[in-house]
């Protein structure tokens, strides 16, 4: 009789452990698994199992190859799949710089020196390689001699609170505002100096929390019982396990900040 109880106990804790022993299918923002259409009803998979993905035009994996290789571990994908923008930076028309010609990688700086007279947009000194590409332009633009400036460049998610002028004076201003659950980062009011805006200011995407989400991580809202929950960035999103399962991921990841539209969900088994 105790032989047979150890051996179910057994049985109990490989079947338990093998029900938190699998990875979901990674989503790859601008990349994908080799073959994905023929793959991806296989998932969730087991812990040893490996992949290939491939990013795509413009983006590279960390590792820099055309396939990267990602295992199935206890802790999730290793390595964490992710595709990295790359951005060209051709000459710099009536300006210089010493990146001309270069390729460089989402997040560097580039440093820009304009001939006499012209400017970068905005009045900036540097631009940066962003998930969307360059964040301006590399290019060097006249000055308006009378300083006036040409209607405030648009933003995503947003818009002026004012009706939009064919021309305004030196010295102008106008301010912006975002869509409702869009936060505003930046200054939002940017004036016209030398014929050039300020720098506008961006909105930041809410994070979208759904039902289908939760119940693949077997999770749920605290507080909340909405089948979908829209966030701002900044703000903070706590979660429990739903009846019946404990948490597989740190206590600390329970609870998790929105962030330009993404959130990092715990895993509870």
């Amino acid at each position: 009789m105790l032989l047979l109880i150890s051996i179910i106990f057994i049985l109990w804790v490989s079947c338990a452990h093998g029900q938190g022993g699998t990875c979901d299918f990674p989503e790859i923002k601008h990349g994908n698994i080799y073959d994905e259409d023929r793959y991806k009803q296989s998932f969730p998979v087991a812990i040893g199992k490996y992949f290939y993905y491939s990013c795509d035009h413009s983006f590279v994996s960390p590792s820099q190859s055309l396939w990267t290789q990602i295992i199935c571990t206890e802790e999730g994908w290793s390595p964490t799949p992710k595709c990295i923008r790359q951005c060209f930076f051709p000459w710099v028309e009536n300006g210089h710089s010493a990146s001309s010609g270069q390729t460089h990688q989402e997040g560097d700086t580039v440093q820009i020196v304009c001939d006499t007279g012209y400017s970068l947009l905005y009045n900036q000194s540097s631009i940066r390689c962003a998930e969307s590409g360059w964040s301006t332009p590399p290019k060097c633009s006249q000055r308006d001699p009378k300083g006036k400036c040409d209607p405030p460049p648009p933003i995503d998610n947003g818009d002026i609170t004012s009706f939009p002028l064919p021309a305004y004076a030196p010295g102008s201003s106008v301010e912006y505002q975002c869509q409702h659950f869009y936060a505003l980062q930046g200054n939002r009011t940017i004036i016209c100096r030398n014929g050039q805006w300020s720098k506008p200011p961006k909105c930041l995407d809410a994070c979208v929390v759904s039902e289908e989400i939760m119940e693949k991580h077997n999770i749920q809202l605290r507080w909340r019982h909405e089948k979908k929950f829209y966030s701002k960035t900044g703000d903070n999103i706590e979660f429990i396990c739903k009846a019946g399962y404990h948490k597989k991921s740190p206590a600390h990841a329970f609870r998790v900040t929105c962030w330009e539209g993404k959130v990092m969900y715990p895993t509870c088994v």
